[in-house]
């Protein structure tokens, strides 16, 4: 059940709503990003508004006013969508659908839409199935006056609701995935088991950088784009560094505020940072807020499972502006972190011989020359 397909006449507003403790500079960062998922999903920014509330407005998330002032920004722009920043609840978004006669969409939803376009394997299309199921189901309302059909002789129960008999296909074609993603799991587990190479992973934030690291590393022709989640589907591609030989992974990029349930989905596929034996952690050391992204990289590898995992720190485009005093501080903090640029090769040689000295240290496949030694 895909969600609907963008156009290039779509026109959209973002809106955002700061509140509580939430960090200005990371809530503008944070917008800003979601400029760039909409350009990413086809869709035309026209426009903008954000309102700082003590706490966010149960029904529409915004005040009454500034929905008024909303609906103004749309007409006034010819905008035929609003995009939030925020996660809506399920009341939220059909209170504003309804109000203001435009399709909204949150943040979850853009993403879903961008993994929809991008996903090209059978694994990575069934992981997006799942993951929108999931998001449909949520946004469902479920009402507790809702009527019931009443339990007949020899039922027991208040009985289903018409809402419980209208998602039930919903609900078996989840039970169908997950069965169809475990059974990938448990084949991608066996196959990692007769593996003759260490495993290295490439893993960190959206747009960092880690598809054409993984092209200067291992000579491959992965697709690179400027653009966030240009990398979907897994790639694995063979790096020979001296006589030894390793496999380098490609994975989906991390962001922040990335949805659980997509995590979920796509546990699969992001196992392969889990059973890796080293990770590379990617960060865009020009980016004016990498630490958060660097801090969004150890949470997303905590939660699913990856947090212990031998990694080095690899801050990479330190050839654009900005990123000196970054690298600098980042260095300062991790003192074995690795400067390159996969743009002119700049340290490529020194993160092999890092890769090396690590693998020596951690990986025991490593020291059997005979299964991993070119021949």
């Amino acid at each position: 059940m895909p969600l609907h397909e963008t156009t290039v006449h779509e026109r959209a507003v973002l809106v955002q709503v700061i509140h509580g403790r939430m960090d200005p500079g990371e809530a503008a960062d944070s917008l800003q990003e979601l400029g760039r998922l909409a350009d990413t999903a086809g869709i035309e920014v026209v426009g903008q508004l954000t309102q700082r509330r003590p706490r966010p407005d149960v029904a529409y998330l915004l005040g009454k006013g500034k929905v008024e002032d909303l609906r103004a920004v749309c007409a006034a722009r010819g905008a035929n969508q609003i995009l939030f920043d925020n996660e809506l609840s399920s009341v939220q978004a059909y209170n504003l659908n309804k109000d203001l006669d435009v399709r909204v969409l949150d943040r979850t939803e853009v993403i879903l839409q961008i993994f929809a376009r991008r996903a090209r394997s059978a694994e990575a299309q069934t992981q997006v199935e799942l993951a929108q199921l999931q998001f449909l189901l949520s946004r469902i309302p479920v009402l507790e006056t809702q009527q019931r059909f009443k339990g007949g002789i020899g039922m027991k129960g208040p009985g289903e609701s018409h809402l419980q008999i209208r998602n039930a296909p919903m609900r078996r074609r989840l039970a169908e995935l997950r069965k169809k993603l475990e059974a990938i799991q448990a084949r991608q587990t066996r196959q990692r088991g007769k593996r003759q190479w260490p495993v290295v992973s490439l893993v960190g934030y959206t747009n960092a950088g880690k598809s054409t690291l993984l092209n200067c590393l291992a000579h491959a022709d992965a697709y690179v784009d400027d653009r966030l989640f240009a990398t979907l589907d897994t790639k694995t591609r063979l790096l020979q560094i001296g006589a030894r030989r390793i496999l380098l992974t490609d994975t989906v990029g991390f962001i922040r505020h990335l949805p659980h349930g997509l995590v979920a989905s796509f546990r699969s596929t992001l196992d392969v940072a889990v059973q890796a034996d080293l990770l590379l952690i990617v960060v865009d050391a020009s980016h004016p807020r990498m630490q958060d992204h660097l801090t969004v990289c150890r949470e997303t590898l905590a939660e699913i499972g990856a947090g212990g995992v031998p990694s080095l720190l690899v801050l990479n485009k330190c050839d654009l502006p900005g990123a000196a005093d970054a690298v600098e501080h980042a260095s300062e903090q991790v003192p074995h972190a690795i400067p390159v640029s996969a743009h002119t090769g700049l340290g490529l040689e020194t993160l092999r011989l890092a890769i090396v000295e690590e693998l020596k240290r951690c990986c025991t496949l490593w020291q059997l020359p005979s299964a991993t030694s070119a021949t």
